[in-house]
C-alpha cells in the first residue's frame, strides 16, 4: 500500500518577517563587500588582491637593452684593422705590473691607476662588465692594445667620461709610488684629441717616467716654478680612452714603452665606433 508524500506545513506567518530580515542582512553584507573594492571577510584594508602582479615581477625601468655577446663581439677591432705588425695577444706586457701597479696620494689619482691596471673603467660589478674584449700586440713596436665593450646606462657611462675630463687638472702630475719594487715615478696625464666619433667621447695620454726630483709634492699636485725643468721622456706611455654610442660604449688602453703608436689608437676609435654602431642598427632590427 502507497503512501501519500507527507506534506511540510509553510512556515507560520511569523517566522516569514525572521527570513526576510536574515536575507536583507546578507545582500547587505554582500553590498559592502563589493564597494570596497572585492574584498571579503577577514581580508584587511589595502590588500592586493592574490590575481595582481608582483612588483618584483614587472619590468624594471630605465634599464637600457643590453646587446647580445655576438653584437658586441661583431664590434670589436681586430689585428687586421691595425696593420700588418699587429697580433692577438701572448699575454699582459710586463710593464704592466712593473709600472701600473701603483698608488698616489690623491684618490682621484690613485683611482686613475687602478683603472689602468685593471682596466676596468666603468666598474667591476655584474651591470658594468664588459660584453665582450680584445687583445692585441704590436710585435715590431712593444705596444700593447687592450679594447672593451660595454654595455650601461648613458648618463652613468657620461659620468666616467666626466670624470675622465677631471684628471688633467686634478691629476696632471703626480708622483705614484710601487710597493713591490719600492720606487716611485713620475706620471704626467694630457688630454688626447680623438676623432669626432660616437655620441661622447674622452681621451687621455698617461706617460710614467724617472722618479720626480722637480717639487712635485705627490699628492697631485705640482711646483709650477720647476715644471718645465722636471719635464723627460717617459718611460712608458698609455692611452686611455672612451667613446658612448648610446646606452654602449667602447673604451681601450694602448700603451708602449717605445713612442706612442697614435695611428692604433685613433684606427681603433674610428673603425670600432662604427662597427658598434652597426651592432646597435643590427639589433635594433631584430626586435
Amino acid at each position: 500500500m502507497q503512501h501519500a508524500p507527507a506534506v511540510l506545513p509553510s512556515p507560520a506567518p511569523a517566522a516569514r518577517p525572521l527570513l526576510g530580515a536574515a536575507l536583507a542582512v546578507v545582500l547587505a553584507l554582500t553590498a559592502t563587500a563589493c564597494a570596497a573594492g572585492g574584498r571579503g571577510p577577514g581580508r584587511p584594508a589595502g590588500t592586493v588582491p592574490p590575481t595582481a602582479p608582483s612588483p618584483a615581477a614587472l619590468p624594471t625601468p630605465g634599464l637600457p637593452p643590453v646587446l647580445t655577446r655576438g653584437q658586441a663581439r661583431a664590434a670589436l677591432i681586430t689585428a687586421a684593422d691595425l696593420g700588418e705588425a699587429w697580433e692577438p695577444t701572448r699575454g699582459a706586457a710586463t710593464w704592466r705590473d712593473e709600472l701600473l701597479k701603483a698608488t698616489a696620494g690623491r684618490s682621484d689619482c690613485r683611482r686613475l691607476l687602478d683603472v689602468l691596471y685593471t682596466e676596468d673603467l666603468f666598474g667591476a660589478d655584474a651591470a658594468t662588465a664588459p660584453r665582450a674584449t680584445a687583445a692585441l700586440d704590436d710585435a715590431e713596436g712593444g705596444a700593447q692594445l687592450h679594447y672593451r665593450v660595454t654595455s650601461h646606462r648613458a648618463a652613468d657611462l657620461d659620468r666616467t667620461l666626466a670624470w675622465l675630463g677631471t684628471l688633467p687638472d686634478t691629476c696632471g702630475h703626480f708622483a705614484a709610488r710601487t710597493a713591490a719594487h719600492d720606487s716611485t715615478w713620475d706620471v704626467r696625464v694630457t688630454e688626447l684629441p680623438l676623432p669626432d666619433a660616437g655620441d661622447a667621447r674622452r681621451g687621455l695620454r698617461v706617460t710614467v717616467g724617472a722618479p720626480a726630483t722637480d717639487g712635485t709634492t705627490g699628492d697631485g699636485t705640482n711646483d709650477e716654478t720647476n715644471t718645465e725643468a722636471g719635464t723627460r721622456a717617459g718611460v712608458l706611455t698609455v692611452d686611455l680612452v672612451a667613446v658612448r654610442v648610446g646606452d654602449d660604449a667602447i673604451s681601450l688602453t694602448n700603451g708602449t714603452l717605445g713612442d706612442p703608436a697614435d695611428d692604433a689608437t685613433r684606427t681603433s676609435v674610428e673603425v670600432g665606433t662604427g662597427r658598434l654602431t652597426e651592432a646597435r642598427r643590427q639589433g635594433r632590427a631584430q626586435v
